[in-house]
């Protein structure tokens, strides 16, 4: 048997074991079974756990052999190398194998549902029902049709962009069975959702990371320094982001402090804490001391350091299947409708002091936010570095835009928003029509094409490499040109408002931040095309960006013009839940939705005219010196002014001096 089969097998051992002690100390393997009601038996209580751990290790694999093979492992010039393409090929295996154990976890996760033994469900037609119609049948469903995919497209990747889209696409079929488990029904169910969907996606790619670079280790791979040391600088960002999402996801389900040492729940959290703090000071030993003795052709410090850290990782998977199968303790809220679809009670009357004090953390943009603060901020620090100087109008634009975001998300605009129409479509207009501007005047692609370093060795890409494929890419000239943008940029606001969308989107909290992203994505897309500093695939002239605008925001109008008309509401069903007894009726509140809609636009369109007008006139000044420089070269070169018509009337005047001396 081989090294790599005994770390995998080891590796299944640790996992086991811990989700066999976890489900053990925390009483899911013994629950209370009260006579004549339906049990579905051991064996499910079991193999219902051992599926799962099977399906979240074969999607760790997955996920671990793409990300190698993408980012660890040298290409050129886009195309795989022989290393990375195997496993790339690998993944395709582990794929299936991920459809295959997603598939009996459906099974399982039906007779658990029911009460019924395997066989008993397996005999009707409930399988069917329950995987097209239940949320964690429909999420389980997806994986298996989107591992099966991964599985047939793995076979014939080839291209470093090929195997990207995979990796995305992988990340994105752990998330289902996530967001459908105990993260749905918490109170603060935003905070859980967002939580635990930061949690999988950093624990699968450090998890499978690190276990297939061990593999690579064991079987003598090629540059095995290389692969480590970029696998050490994901890592250190995969360990600060399991932590934070670990900690918002324990604020969304316990009550107090005091759960973490009173509930099998808590102390589960407890185990996989000092787990994690485990793997935080072995990461550290890592960068410390065996990833320098890998340059020095020191392998065998790493490989036994790496082993334990692959155990006990495993060990904390195991936890996390346990954890999933652990009812969180109940957390007592006010019987109120509104309380279960926000996560808070419908605020109080809306006014400028409630809109300031009244704030509501939203952790996706909170990671957004400081996200895009903290990366420009380290490209001003590494240019500042170098020397090179920066456009202090760019910062200032930048970081005035990242501030406009925080306010339009975190603050009482963002309690008041699922509540009024009107305070909601403030929250659009702004995400939509003015931190966008901001943020394009940052020239953030600008910024890092300036400040990120190519890639060490020519064909490799590193993350300079990818920035400028993607600018360059089919895609990009394909949604960058000016009339996909603009389509972008308008249509869907109808489409969403005017079709069934919104009403689905305000529903679920997952819904509310798709919708929140694409009114920032598209608004970024379209004032990229009209006021962009940063290279794009289409330039147009200062005059076509002009008229651009102008043909643009009647349509915009127009929408604030149909809605101000309206008097049916829009998505009835959810603000009849929410049980507001203060303020309009939703009809008039959504006319000033419309109102705001409409007369919302001025600004921005001020904001852009002064903006094009400054651009186009620094143009022509650049203009203008360029063809001074040209002049002033070929004056160089043949005498004269370097201007023709200059140079022929100083023709004429010498001629005619040169008759009136011989006069």
């Amino acid at each position: 048997m081989s090294r790599t089969a005994r770390l995998g097998i080891a590796a299944v051992c640790a996992a086991a074991v811990a989700l066999v002690i976890a489900m053990v100390a925390g009483g899911a393997a013994s629950p209370r079974i009260i006579p004549g009601l339906p049990d579905e038996g051991a064996f499910t209580r079991w193999m219902l756990p051992l599926s799962k751990l099977a399906m979240d290790g074969a999607g760790l694999v997955t996920i671990g052999l793409l990300v190698m093979s993408v980012a660890f492992l040298r290409s050129d010039k886009g195309v795989l190398g022989k290393p990375a393409q195997e496993y790339v090929k690998a993944a395709s295996w582990s794929a299936l194998v991920w459809a295959a154990a997603a598939a009996s976890a459906l099974v399982f996760n039906l007779s658990d549902a029911l009460g019924m033994p395997v066989a008993d469900v397996l005999g009707g037609n409930e399988l069917t029902s329950y995987a097209s119609q239940v949320p964690q049948g429909i999420a389980l469903t997806l994986v298996v049709l989107f591992a099966v995919a991964i599985a047939l497209f793995a076979r014939g990747a080839i291209t470093v962009g090929a195997a990207a889209g995979l990796l995305l696409f992988a990340m994105a079929t752990l998330l289902p069975p996530a967001l459908t488990g105990h993260s749905s029904s918490s109170p603060n169910h935003s905070l859980a959702t967002t939580s635990v969907a930061f949690h999988v996606i950093f624990l699968a790619l450090w998890v499978g990371g690190l276990g297939v670079l061990c593999v690579h280790a064991y079987r003598g791979g090629d540059r095995l320094d290389v692969a480590a040391a970029r696998f050490s600088r994901m890592a250190l960002w995969c360990f600060a982001g399991v932590g934070l999402s670990g900690v918002a996801s324990v604020l969304a389900r316990l009550a107090s402090v005091e759960e973490l040492f009173t509930t099998s729940y808590g102390l589960l959290i407890v185990a996989k804490t000092v787990a994690f703090a485990g793997l935080g000071v072995i990461g550290w030993w890592h960068r410390g001391r065996t990833v320098p003795a890998l340059a020095a052709g020191k392998t065998g410090a790493f490989l036994r350091l790496a082993l334990g850290e692959i155990l006990l990782m495993a060990a904390t998977v195991g936890l996390a299947v346990a954890l999933a199968r652990t009812a969180p303790p109940e957390i007592k809220g006010p019987i109120d409708r509104a309380y279960e679809l926000l996560g808070y009670l419908v605020p109080p009357p809306i006014s400028v002091g409630n809109l300031v004090t009244l704030w509501w953390f939203d952790l996706f943009f909170a990671v957004v936010a400081a996200a895009l603060a903290g990366l420009y901020a380290a490209g001003l620090v590494r240019l500042a570095r170098r020397g090179d100087s920066w456009p202090h109008g760019r910062t200032a634009a930048w970081f005035l835009g990242v501030i406009v975001l925080v306010i339009a998300t975190q603050s009482g605009v963002a309690k008041y928003a699922p509540v009024l129409f009107s305070v909601h479509m403030s929250e659009h207009m702004v995400l939509a029509m003015l931190v966008p501007i901001l943020l394009v005047l940052g020239a953030p692609i600008t910024l890092a094409l300036r400040a990120l370093k190519p890639a060490v060795r020519r064909g490799d890409r590193g993350p300079r490499e990818w920035l400028t494929v993607l600018l360059h890419s089919r895609y990009a000239r394909f949604i960058a040109h000016p009339a996909i943008a603009t389509a972008i940029f308008i249509v869907s606001t109808y489409a969403l408002y005017f079709t069934p969308l919104f009403a689905a989107a305000m529903q679920e909290h997952l819904g509310h931040i798709a919708m929140s992203v694409h009114f920032l994505v598209s608004g970024c897309l379209f004032f990229w095309v009209i006021i962009g500093v940063d290279p794009g695939p289409h330039r147009l002239p200062h005059i076509g960006r002009l008229l651009l605008l102008f043909i643009t925001m009647p349509f915009h109008a127009f929408f604030g013009i149909a809605l101000m008309s309206m008097t049916t509401i829009l998505a009835p069903e959810w603000y009849g839940q929410l049980g507001r007894t203060w303020g309009a009726s939703s009809v008039s509140d959504q006319q000033t939705g419309g109102a705001i809609a409409w007369g919302f636009g001025e600004i921005p369109t001020l904001i852009v005219v002064l903006a094009l007008a400054l651009q186009w006139w620094r143009a022509d000044d650049r203009q203008a010196r360029r063809a001074d420089r040209r002049a002033e070269v070929r004056a160089a070169k043949v005498g004269g002014t370097g201007d023709a018509e200059m140079d022929a009337y100083n023709d004429y005047l010498a001629k005619l001096n040169k008759r009136d001396t011989a006069q």
